[in-house]
């Protein structure tokens, strides 16, 4: 009797009679023989059909296979060094599931809006599945490094009354007679969250109502974001490199097929290795204007600048000490310098842009009181966080990972709207 196997693990079972669950991803024929590429989600195998060595019907079902028909294949696994996995089934038995008729995506090219509408059909082919595969990956390695540094997961509301940021860009509901909002950002709860555990981290979905188009922009998107308690500036930027760092390697250790699958540059990853290089804003500004870039000190940097200043590097580079006024109210002021924060935004090389963006926030009471006036907050809806610096306040510091742009950057992707299953972006919201 046949061993049940999936194809992931057959290289325990060479030599042995097994069963697969699958899909045809593909055949073709040599006359008296038929070749068939299976898939099963866990991997790839060819199964091979020769006339001569099985029956009239297992050959007759096997000519009838269409694109994406599932079945139950019986074959006895054979090593094959010149097969992307090694091995190959030699295919014995046939059980039909369901014989597919004009399914919509063929190995022919599809404009990429065809394929978005076609999405939860576009997800089966080889390169979207070694996507979502570096994602499971990236998403276990991002969990495993706070796991294992002392953190402790914490999950913040999805629906709150307040942003980190204003409400500009946010998506409001109502929530019974009050009004409501999709979070753009847990930051404000995870503060609260380290004054009771010290250091933690959040792993969750986030909203933003901005009407951009780019390749960098998701509707929907997730976001990781730790605070630690009694940790400056300097403390988290080594986290933030270590962390990284652990996060690339691991996906270069488990994922090397899926890498290589997608035609990603396995070498520019492996020298992803902490620590990163610093310039301050007032440096980046200078380099900028060597590159004829005419912007003005105080003005935020947009994706072109960016890029200028990643093609210098060939790791991640931490650009730090903004102008406050165009950074968050909860960042902590430099005391040596008070009209820069104590920030960085981390810039991801080969023009991927920010991927991190954090801080040391405000532990001082009545600054932070101040910061509410100047940028009109209600001390009333922000009376909690306020809590935080009246009952035990401590230096704090915490950043956030944009989950996709990381995704896009460690696979090389040119749109983030490959680096999740359902991607909602400005105009779309099928499937």
């Amino acid at each position: 009797m046949a061993t049940k196997s999936v194809i992931r693990n057959v290289n325990q079972h060479v030599d042995e009679t097994v069963t697969i669950g699958a899909w045809i991803n593909n055949k073709r024929s040599s006359g008296k023989i038929q070749f068939l590429q299976l898939r099963d989600g866990s991997g790839y195998i060819q199964g091979v059909v020769v006339k001569s060595e099985v029956s009239e019907q297992v050959w007759d079902d096997a000519k009838s296979l269409t694109q994406e028909s599932s079945l139950y294949v019986t074959g006895v696994i054979r090593e094959e060094p010149r097969s992307q996995s090694g091995y190959e089934m030699t295919v014995t038995g046939i059980e039909i599931i369901h014989l597919t008729e004009n399914y919509p995506i063929t190995p022919k090219e599809h404009g990429v809006d065809y394929l978005m509408d076609h999405r939860h059909l576009w997800l089966r082919t080889q390169k979207q599945r070694a996507i979502m595969v570096i994602r499971a990956e990236i998403i276990r390695a991002v969990q495993d490094y706070f796991d294992t540094n002392g953190f402790t997961l914490v999950d913040p509301p999805i629906l709150t009354p307040t942003s980190a940021e204003g409400t500009t860009n946010l998506f409001h509901t109502k929530y019974f007679d009050e009004d409501a909002y999709l979070t753009q950002s847990g930051q404000l709860y995870m503060e609260a969250a380290a004054m009771a555990l010290g250091k933690v981290y959040s792993f969750g979905p986030t909203f933003r109502a901005e009407k951009s188009k780019t390749r960098r922009h998701l509707i929907e998107f997730w976001m990781i974001e730790p605070e630690m308690a009694f940790t400056d500036h300097e403390e988290s930027l080594r986290v933030q490199e270590q962390f990284i760092s652990h996060v690339v390697q691991s996906v270069v250790k488990n994922c090397r097929q899926e890498l290589e699958t997608i035609g990603r540059d396995i070498s520019k990853l492996e020298a992803i290795q902490a620590p990163f290089p610093r310039i301050t804003y007032d440096e980046a500004i200078e380099f900028l204007h060597t590159q004829d870039f005419d912007i003005p000190w105080g003005e935020d940097f947009g994706a072109p600048h960016e890029t200028a200043i990643a093609e210098k590097y060939d790791k991640p580079v931490f650009i730090t000490h903004y102008p406050a006024g165009i950074k968050a109210f909860y960042m902590k002021p430099d005391p040596n310098r008070p009209e820069v924060v104590l920030c960085a935004d981390m810039i991801a090389p080969e023009g991927y842009g920010e991927i991190i963006g954090g801080s040391q926030r405000i532990d001082d009471p009545q600054l932070l009181e101040e910061r509410f006036k100047e940028h009109d907050l209600s001390m009333e809806t922000y009376q909690w966080y306020m809590d935080l610096r009246k009952y035990g306040t401590v230096p704090h510091s915490g950043f956030g990972l944009g989950l996709e742009r990381t995704v896009a950057w460690i696979c090389g992707l040119d749109h983030v709207r490959e680096t999740i299953p359902f991607p909602r972006t400005l105009y779309r919201l099928y499937p």
